[in-house]
C-alpha cells in the first residue's frame, strides 16, 4: 500500500494581492517539502483570495489569476520544488467573464483548484456545486465544473474537490467512489460560526463514507471584510476514523503520512460505470459526472525525517472561538486595509471596554487610541472605569469633555428632549472622525447586535465609525464575554464595566432598560426573527409575551434603514446583519398584521 506525506496548508490570503498571494503558496511549499512532504494543498480561490465578488466580471483579473497560476508552477520548480504537487485554488475561465448579465450560459469564471508539478499545471478542476444561500451568491459569478478530475500520484487516485462539494451529497464525492479514488482533496473557504467546528467534522465523514475514500479538508484561516474563516482543517479516512486535525484560527501546515490504496484502474480512461448503494450511509445519490483522470508520470519526492503525525488539536471553549474570530476579524481588517491604528470613544461601558480589549488583543496597546467625552450627565464612576480600562491595558488615552460643543449648538439651534440626546452623541461622532482625520485612525464603533437590531442607536453618532468588532454580538454574549476574558492574563475590563447597569448617559439617571427590555429576554425573540426567521405565531408559541413581540418585531423592521448605514463587522453567528440578511427599506409588511 503506498503512502503519502501530505501537507494541508491553513494559511491567510488576501483578496486582490495575488502577487503576494503567490508569494506565501511558495513560502509555505518551501516548509512543507522541507518537512518531507509529498504533496501540499492551499485554500480554495488561494491565488486571488475569497470572496472575490464582482472582481470576477473583470477579465484583466480573471487573466492576471490564470497567468499567475502558470508563473507559480514555473516558480516552484525554480524553487528546486519541481517534484512537490501543489494543489492551489484559484480563478479561471473557459470564455469571457464580462459582466453577469451577458455572460454566456455554460461558458464565464470558474472556481478552480490546479495541481502543479514539474513547473507546469498538471491538472485542473471546476468547482460543482455553487452555494447560493446565506453570505454566498456564487451562481451570480461561477458556471459549475461538469467532470470529476482523478489524477494518479504516486500510484495513488486523488480526486480534487473544492469546499461546497464536500457539503452536498452526490456529484463529485459520489464520482469519486465509482472512479476508485484512493483520496479525495477538498480544498475551502469555510466561513465561521459558532460551532461549525461541531458540523464540520461529522460532515467530512459522511462524505469519506460517500466516495469510500480518505478526505484530506483543509480551510482557509484570516478574514475577509464581515467574514472570517478559521481553518479546522483534517483529515478523515473512509470509515470515518479522525486522523489529524490542525487548530482553529491559526497558520500551520498540517502534516500526516497517509497510508492510501494503489490506484487499479488504467489511467486516462473516463469512466462512467455506476457505483453500488451505500449501506448504512445518506441515501446514495447518482450522478452524472464523467471523470477525467490524468497520469501525472512524476514519482513523488521521497519522504524524510520520519513517520509524521498531524495529530488532533484541541478544541477551543465558545467564548475563546468568538473572542479569537472578533481579534482575527479586526487584525486582518486593519492590516489588509493599510490603517496603522484604530480610536474608539471609551465611556467606561461594557460594549467599548470589550471592543478596546478585542483591539488590544489584536493589534497591541500601541495601536489603539482611546477617548473619554463626557457628557454633563455622564457618571464619575463610568470616567473612573474608562481611566482604569487604559491604566491597565496601556493604550493612548485622552479625554475630550463634549458639553462646551453641545451647548454652543443649543445656543444657536433650539432642541430638546431625545434631540438633545441625539446631539450629543452625534458630537462625540464628529470628535471621532476629527481625531481620524487628523492622526490617521480607524474609528471603531462600538454597537452589539442587540442595540442594531432594534434601532438603539444614534446615526452619525455612537454608529459613526469604519468597522464594528461587535457587529454580530448579542449584548448577552459581550457579557460572557467580558467575563471570560478576564480569566485570561491580562484581565484588561474594570469589574465595574461588567456588572453595572448598561447606560448612554445622555440624559439624567438614564438606563437601557428604560428603552428596551432587559437584554435576558430580548436576545432570544432577536435571535429567533433575526437568524432563525421565526415569525410572530412561531415567537409567542415559544413562550414570549405576545405585546414584547409585537413590541420587538416593530422596531427591528423600523431599524432597517439605519443598518443598511452601518459598519462593517466580523460573522459569527448563522445570520449575521449585512450579506447574510437582505431586506427592504421601505417595506410595508408587518408581522402578524
Amino acid at each position: 500500500m503506498p503512502t503519502l506525506r501530505i501537507a494541508l496548508a491553513q494559511v491567510n490570503s488576501t483578496v486582490g494581492d495575488i502577487a503576494g498571494n503567490a508569494a506565501t503558496v511558495r513560502r509555505w511549499s518551501r516548509q512543507a517539502a522541507d518537512a518531507g512532504a509529498q504533496l501540499v494543498a492551499f485554500p480554495e480561490m488561494m491565488l486571488t483570495g475569497y470572496p472575490i465578488e464582482d472582481l470576477v466580471f473583470r477579465d484583466s483579473f480573471v487573466r492576471s489569476s490564470q497567468a499567475a497560476l502558470e508563473s507559480l508552477a514555473a516558480d516552484l520548480a525554480g524553487d528546486g520544488l519541481g517534484d512537490l504537487a501543489v494543489v492551489v485554488g484559484y480563478v479561471d475561465a473557459d470564455g469571457p467573464a464580462a459582466t453577469s448579465s451577458s455572460a454566456t450560459p455554460g461558458r464565464g469564471p470558474r472556481d478552480g483548484s490546479a495541481l502543479l508539478l514539474g513547473g507546469r499545471v498538471a491538472a485542473r478542476y471546476f468547482k460543482h456545486h455553487l452555494p447560493n444561500y446565506g453570505v454566498f451568491d456564487e451562481d451570480r459569478y461561477f458556471e459549475p465544473g461538469e467532470s470529476l478530475t482523478v489524477v494518479r500520484f504516486g500510484g495513488v487516485d486523488i480526486a480534487l474537490t473544492v469546499c461546497e462539494d464536500i457539503w452536498q451529497a452526490g456529484g463529485p464525492f459520489t464520482a469519486a467512489r465509482r472512479a476508485g479514488a484512493g483520496l479525495v482533496l477538498n480544498i475551502n473557504a469555510s466561513p465561521y460560526e459558532l460551532n461549525k467546528d461541531d458540523v464540520r467534522l461529522p460532515l467530512v465523514m459522511r462524505r469519506a463514507a460517500e466516495a469510500g475514500a480518505t478526505v484530506a479538508y483543509v480551510n482557509a484561516v484570516g478574514a475577509q471584510d464581515e467574514l472570517v474563516f478559521d481553518g479546522d482543517s483534517m483529515i478523515v479516512t473512509a470509515g470515518g476514523d479522525l486522523l489529524a486535525r490542525a487548530g482553529q484560527f491559526t497558520e500551520e501546515l498540517l502534516i500526516h503520512d497517509l497510508p492510501l490504496p494503489a490506484g487499479s484502474q488504467a489511467p486516462n480512461v473516463a469512466s462512467k460505470t455506476a457505483a453500488a448503494p451505500l449501506p448504512n450511509v445518506e441515501q446514495y445519490i447518482p450522478d452524472d459526472m464523467a471523470v477525467h483522470r490524468v497520469d501525472l508520470e512524476v514519482s513523488p519526492r521521497p519522504a524524510h525525517g520520519g513517520r509524521r503525525d498531524g495529530g488532533v488539536a484541541e478544541r477551543i471553549a465558545d467564548e475563546a472561538e468568538v473572542w479569537s474570530a472578533l481579534v482575527l476579524g479586526l487584525r486582518d481588517y486593519v492590516d489588509k486595509n493599510g490603517f496603522r491604528s484604530v480610536v474608539l470613544g471609551l465611556s467606561g461601558g461594557i460594549d467599548s471596554a470589550v471592543v478596546a480589549a478585542i483591539a488590544v488583543d489584536a493589534l497591541g496597546a500601541a495601536r489603539v487610541f482611546g477617548v473619554s467625552m463626557p457628557s454633563g450627565y455622564s457618571s464619575g464612576h463610568s470616567r473612573d472605569d474608562a481611566a482604569e480600562f487604559a491604566k491597565r491595558t496601556g493604550i493612548d488615552y485622552r479625554t475630550e469633555p463634549i458639553q462646551p460643543m453641545v451647548d454652543a449648538f443649543l445656543a444657536n439651534l433650539a432642541l430638546s428632549g431625545l434631540a438633545v440626546e441625539n446631539l450629543q452623541a452625534r458630537v462625540r461622532g464628529v470628535i471621532l472622525m476629527a481625531l481620524s482625520n487628523q492622526e490617521g485612525h480607524l474609528v471603531l464603533t462600538t454597537g452589539n447586535k442587540s442595540e442594531l437590531a432594534v434601532g438603539y442607536s444614534t446615526l452619525y453618532g455612537d454608529s459613526v465609525g469604519g468597522f464594528n468588532p461587535l457587529k454580530d454580538v448579542p449584548k448577552t454574549m459581550v457579557w460572557q464575554l467580558a467575563r471570560w476574558r478576564n480569566t485570561q492574563p491580562g484581565a484588561p475590563i474594570p469589574e465595574n464595566s461588567i456588572t453595572k447597569a448598561p447606560s448612554a448617559e445622555l440624559r439624567p439617571d438614564q438606563k437601557d432598560s428604560d428603552s428596551l427590555p432587559d437584554y435576558a429576554v430580548l436576545d432570544p425573540i432577536i435571535k429567533g426573527y433575526v437568524d432563525d426567521d421565526l415569525g410572530r405565531a412561531a415567537l409567542i408559541a415559544a413562550g414570549n409575551d405576545p405585546a414584547l413581540v409585537d413590541r420587538v418585531l416593530r422596531m427591528v423592521d423600523l431599524a432597517e434603514y439605519k443598518r443598511r448605514q452601518s459598519a462593517p463587522g466580523p460573522k459569527i453567528s448563522g445570520k449575521a446583519f449585512g450579506r447574510d440578511r437582505r431586506l427592504p427599506i421601505t417595506n410595508r409588511f408587518r408581522e402578524g398584521l
